[in-house]
């Protein structure tokens, strides 16, 4: 963050009035707004220059006060005129009715000026927001008096609202010690950031020159010197949307900066904690929690839930970076049906192109696109192909003339095009910024999976510029400054090609994943974790990384397994297997020259064991699927944080490299080299061992045996699980006659649902009702176990299931 030494701070508010959706003030010249959205959500902005950015990034797809305008929700405000700097929020004591703000559509901002009120208070059902005028500063209470935003205070007692300097403004909040911070997507080290600070900047981060800035000055021995640490800083994907945990209260708290420029969150002081950005607007959600749940459904309402996925995407995918020819893809297929190993897509690197031309294939390599695509369909495979952004400044090249002719390429702030290096040597770079340069990326993968591919991958779209500076890149067709929309660029570009594949393909569902990212990118694409290493630590991250990602709103993600860069394995490639195979997204991925690390590289025993993890990943295929189904309408992600559902248990908290697949089952895994028991801490409840049975009481650590052949695994009790009862070579095509239903006796008196989501897999129809939902309930009362089910839907053409095959543990 810019040193904030001489930044000017806005102290006095010279009026306040009331809107048709909350309140505004007149201060230093500019205009702050609080605005009700939800009864649990409010919105503070402040203009720019008098103005107001009613858009400011394309992270937020609602229209956020639509319910207010149309007075679905409660508000009221208040005025107390005495001197008040809001420590009494949420009480009435000294406040005076002003009147029910949501009733009118019109106010005369500014008429209230005079009123001599210090404090204004608009009030809903869920928040109290307090607006001191002078000096101005603003809290956020729930309306039980405990804090969810509260301004910090210098040295000589005098509130740090806000101040700017230079366009940079900077927010300071007051925190406690022991105070948790959760979220900011891809973030490495521990998930709770506390005691950290974090640079939102999307950076290619094996990149030496786009790393540069940030290694330099650091201690040899500081972890974020090194670029290939897991605790290094930033990284690809930028999410400017944080929790904060009150200690020992254990409440929860959410914000959500909409804002792209590149920003700085300080959670390292012991008494305070500051964000800020080095552009644009003061846009912030608040949220009021205190679950952290409520807060990822409020904030998912807010940037856009992830879309259904195809069902194939959530199976095996097979990936590395090589040169490959067409019959040797054709032969990676086929060693996987003849080493019985499940596998859904097989992908293709910058290899398969003509010179890095993006949307052209090698025809040397590659003579028969089409048949080679069908052929691999057939026996159940799909394939997707890498596409990044830069387009290879080449004169005679039909994309790059295209682009040219069509004025669609980011230029200079003097007009040139603006030229950086990437892969092909001279690169050009659309401009998603525009609606023009969307809808022709869109055009281009259009064109491009008409020969058959099944999605498409998007790489170093930070965007990622070689050893040239991307800073001259200018967007808006050179109106807009780089910075505006560095960290938004993979998100618009996701955007075209989410279109591009609907117009060509209406009825399917679409698979993009992406590198980078930024608020709402859920909506359009899955994320990878980018290029990390085959080693240990990144293992570990791979798991805590997985659980941020799903924190702020991304449920569709996974680490490269094995580890990109680097030599990985027997043993670490094994225990990369078990994990991958129980995340949301499952892909084994390598760089070009390492040694080979398929399932088979590394010998029979290694086979056995990844082929083990695999088939498991299968049979689960139902209960992921509907965990999926439950990300897209909630929220919620697949991979959960032990945090999310047991806020409130300080060890569950601490245990952030376990997570919940789905609802019900705990996934611990095995990170460290030569490990043959490991620590697990299973919360409150009681957990069945996947692989033995045995039942443990929760709410207590146990010691876990981690032989080579499985990781801790458990499922909740009173949880009914859905498998397949065969393991397919891939989801094509199969729909059994009947699924598995595995479930684990309550100890306790109660009643516990699951749910089973079954569609075609492929359509958008399941959204129109063509689906089939069974709730299973388990029911525990006077040491009778009961369950039953029942089955709502309108169906759907491929179905065959005709019944369930209920599997008791214990038996």
């Amino acid at each position: 963050m810019t040193a904030s030494d001489h930044f000017l701070r806005f102290d006095h508010v010279a009026s306040v009035a009331t809107t048709d959706t909350g309140l505004v003030a007149e201060l230093h010249g500019e205009r702050f707004r609080v605005d009700v959205c939800r009864a649990d959500v409010v919105r503070l902005q402040l203009s720019r220059g008098g103005v107001f950015d009613e858009k400011p990034t394309y992270a937020v797809c609602v229209d956020p006060l639509d319910a207010t305008r149309r007075g679905e929700v409660a508000w009221r405000v208040e005025t107390d005129t005495e001197v008040d700097t809001g420590t009494n929020a949420g009480t009435n004591a000294g406040i005076e009715s002003e009147r029910n703000a949501g009733t009118d559509t019109e106010r005369n901002a500014g008429t209230d000026a005079d009123s001599g009120a210090a404090t204004w208070r608009l009030v809903t059902d869920d928040l109290v927001v307090t607006v001191g005028v002078s000096p101005f500063r603003v809290d956020v209470h729930r309306t039980d008096g405990s804090p969810v935003v509260t301004t910090a205070v210098d040295v000589q007692g005098l509130p740090a609202t806000y101040a700017t300097l230079n366009d940079a403004f900077e927010i300071r909040r007051e925190r406690s010690r022991g105070d948790g911070f959760f979220g900011l997507g891809e973030k490495g080290g521990a998930l709770d950031r506390s005691g950290r600070d974090f640079t939102l900047w999307n950076t290619d981060v094996l990149n030496g020159d786009a790393t540069a800035e940030f290694r330099a000055g650091r201690a040899a021995d500081d972890p974020r010197a090194d670029m290939s640490s897991a605790e290094f800083d930033p990284y690809y994907v930028s999410i400017p949307f944080f929790y904060h945990q009150s200690n020992p209260a254990g409440t929860m708290s959410g914000s959500f900066v909409d804002n792209g420029y590149r920003g700085s969150y300080e959670f390292s002081r012991p008494d305070e904690y500051l964000f800020g950005f080095e552009g644009g607007q003061w846009t912030e959600y608040v949220f009021a929690g205190p679950s952290m749940a409520g807060i990822l459904e409020a904030y998912t309402w807010l940037t856009g839930r992830a879309s259904l996925p195809p069902l194939w995407s959530l199976g095996y995918h097979q990936c590395r970076w090589h040169a490959y020819t067409q019959h040797e893809v054709e032969q990676l297929g086929a060693r996987h049906r003849a080493n019985d190993v499940p596998c859904d897509a097989l992908w293709l690197d910058i290899d398969y192109m003509d010179g890095y031309r993006v949307f052209t294939w090698d025809d040397q390599r590659f003579p028969d696109v089409p048949g080679m695509l069908q052929r691999l369909d057939e026996d159940g495979f799909k394939v997707i192909s890498i596409v990044d952004p830069g387009v290879k400044h080449d004169p005679g090249y039909g994309v790059y003339d295209e682009g040219v002719e069509r004025d669609v390429f980011c230029r200079t702030e003097g007009g040139d095009t603006y030229v950086g290096q990437v892969w092909p040597g001279n690169t050009v770079f659309p401009d998603f910024s525009t609606e023009a340069g969307r809808a022709w990326w869109g055009e281009l993968n259009a064109g491009h999976v008409a020969s058959g591919l099944a999605g498409i991958w998007n790489d170093m779209n930070e965007p990622a510029t070689g050893n040239i500076p991307a800073e001259r890149m200018r967007f808006e067709g050179g109106a807009a400054p780089h910075a505006k929309y560095h960290n938004q660029y993979a998100l618009l570009m996701a955007m075209g090609t989410h279109e591009g594949l609907r117009a060509v393909r209406p009825e399917l569902r679409t698979f993009i994943l992406s590198r980078a990212g930024f608020a709402g990118i859920q909506r359009f694409a899955a994320n990878w974790m980018g290029d990390n290493q085959a080693r240990w630590d990144h293992l570990r991250l791979a798991a805590v990384m997985g659980s941020g990602f799903g924190l702020s709103g991304q449920p569709f993600v996974g680490a490269d397994i094995g580890g990109f860069q680097g030599d990985s394995n027997a043993e670490l490639f094994v225990r990369w297997m078990q994990l991958g195979t129980l995340t949301p997204f499952c892909r084994n991925h390598s760089e070009t020259d390492n040694i080979d690390q398929y399932v088979w590289s590394f010998g029979e025993e290694v086979l056995d064991v990844a082929r083990a993890a695999v088939r498991l990943r299968y049979r689960l295929m139902p209960y992921l699927y509907t965990a999926f189904v439950r990300a897209c309408e909630t929220g919620e992600p697949v991979q959960r944080p032990l945090v999310l559902d047991f806020q409130h248990d300080p060890a569950a908290v601490a245990a952030d490299d376990q997570f919940l697949f789905g609802p019900d089952l705990l996934v611990a895994p095995v990170t460290e080299a030569g490990m043959t028991a490991r620590q697990v801490y299973l919360p409150v409840g009681h957990w069945y061992d996947w692989h033995t049975g045995e039942l443990h009481e929760g709410g207590r650590h146990i010691v876990a045996p981690t032989p080579m052949d499985r990781i801790p695994l458990y499922a909740r009790a009173g949880a009914a699980i859905s498998l397949w009862p065969d393991v397919p070579a891939s989801t094509a095509g199969y729909s059994p006659e009947t699924i598995d239903l595995h479930v684990f006796d309550p100890v306790v008196d109660g009643r516990f649902e699951s749910r089973v989501v079954e569609d075609d897999g492929l359509t958008f129809e399941s959204l129109t009702g063509a689906r089939l939902t069974t709730t299973v309930v388990v029911e525990r009362s006077g040491g009778q176990v009961r369950v039953e089910s029942s089955t709502v839907g309108e169906g759907y053409v491929a179905h065959r299931r005709r019944s369930f095959t209920v599997v008791r543990h214990p038996a």
